[in-house]
């Protein structure tokens, strides 16, 4: 995706999961975005393991809806996680 200048950094990624979830929420919502992931062939992913998977960059009127986005499918995602791993204690 082209550079825009008016967009910066938002939220930080842990993976490429993660990313697709928002992604589709974003798109889903109708607000612009980019994803950017920091992986670079020519250095085999070093980036990622030292910055993390990479970053949604977005218009600043935006940050507070998309860090809000964010937070709350990160809780949903590891209320989910919870429910597997009772789920996995009881057998």
């Amino acid at each position: 995706m082209a550079e825009n200048k008016d967009y910066k950094k938002i939220v930080e990624l842990d993976n490429e999961a993660e990313a697709g979830f928002i992604e589709a929420e974003l798109k889903k919502r109708e607000i612009p975005h980019n994803i950017r992931s920091y992986f670079d062939v020519a250095f085999d992913g070093i980036f990622q393991m030292q910055k993390g998977w990479g970053v949604i960059e977005a218009p600043v009127k935006y940050e507070k809806e998309i860090k809000k986005i964010y937070k709350d499918l990160s809780l949903e995602e590891k209320s989910q996680e919870e429910t597997f791993d009772d789920s996995e204690e009881e057998k």
